[in-house]
């Protein structure tokens, strides 16, 4: 767009994926609420595989002379993945990531770049929200199970409007469908996070039945998330609990057969209990194996692990020796 790595305050992300509205359309209400920002701004598509309809709606529009730049991947690799191919490009202080099809009002985007005076990560809401009775429990269903396992409250993460600073870039590294549990996974970074209502595109409108696998995976997702959430550095808490169970279990249905063979004189050559329980002794142990090994490697990279963030140093001035109090003077560091 003409200008520098040092002039651009933004840089806006628009992975295009499978689903897209018209180009045209979505670029020009995208730029004027970019424009009311006030601000240089860097706007990055990103063409997921091929999108012809998509990539010849920004071949007219850069043949009419607007500007920004069009990353296209070889093969469909999934919204993540074109994020972060965008985000490789990035340059702005600011990064914000628009979806491909119309969600909020372009209007909005002021609203959500307000949200980071006080915050390091703001996600939109749809709000007031439009759907019939199954998408709202379904909505209601995703969030709260996640809400369960993560303690966070969010309630539209399948929004693609989000802003964040720069630095939550350089902290999170997103892979697989990772993408719509940005703000879970900066919050766990010690990151400052906010969920910000924004006005619904009357134009955002779903009418197709999402396949059962869409379910399957949104379920291991969460899975997925709490694994990471709850024991990224504390691998033996999750495998170690399920292994002493396991082994327990095993060990008192072994003792158990053992008892009934001994005094009771109850055969065990016609029951598959034995070979069942002393599984169970195994998987245990094997599981509680892998946990140890987990906390080795995490042992082993500790010092280059990093799950907080500095809001502020407070430096006190230097003052003579006689003097009874430092006045302090704060520097943000990590805002």
């Amino acid at each position: 767009m003409g200008l520098t790595n040092e002039q651009v305050d933004y840089s806006v992300i628009v992975p295009v994926s499978g689903r897209h509205s018209d180009a045209t359309d979505l670029y020009y209400e995208y730029r004027a609420g970019l424009n009311a920002l006030g601000r240089p701004y860097q706007l990055i598509f990103v063409l997921d595989g091929p999108q012809q309809e998509f990539a010849a709606g920004l071949e007219k529009l850069l043949d009419a002379g607007e500007q920004f730049t069009v990353i296209g991947l070889t093969r469909f690799f999934g919204e993540a993945t074109a994020l972060m191919a965008g985000f490789s490009k990035a340059v702005g202080r600011i990064i914000i990531t628009l979806p491909a099809y119309h969600q909020i009002e372009g209007s909005e985007i002021v609203k959500l770049v307000s949200a980071l005076d006080q915050n390091d990560v703001a996600v939109g809401r749809r709000w007031p929200r439009v759907g019939g009775v199954f998408e709202r429990m379904r909505r209601a269903v995703f969030h709260g199970l996640l809400a369960r396992v993560t303690h966070l409250k969010f309630n539209d993460l399948a929004c693609g409007a989000r802003a964040f600073k720069r630095q939550v870039l350089e902290e999170l590294n997103l892979y697989g469908d990772q993408h719509r549990f940005l703000a879970v996974l900066a919050d766990r970074q010690g990151f400052r996070v906010s969920e910000v209502n924004l006005k619904q595109s009357p134009k955002d409108r779903f009418s197709g039945i999402y396949r059962p696998r869409e379910y399957t995976r949104g379920f291991l997702d969460i899975f997925t998330v709490f694994f990471l959430v709850r024991f990224t550095k504390r691998p033996l808490r999750f495998f170690g609990m399920l292994g002493i169970t396991m082994f327990a279990l095993g060990g008192a249905w072994t003792a158990l057969l053992v008892v009934q063979r001994l005094f009771f004189s109850l055969s065990l050559a016609d029951r598959p209990a034995l070979l069942l329980s002393t599984l169970l002794i195994v998987l245990g142990l094997q599981l509680f194996a892998l946990g140890l090994l987990g906390e080795l490697i995490i042992f082993t990279h500790a010092r280059h692990l990093k799950d907080y963030q500095i809001a502020e140093v407070i430096h006190f001035s230097r003052q003579p020796t006689s003097t009874p109090h430092a006045l302090p003077e704060k520097s943000s560091v990590a805002s």
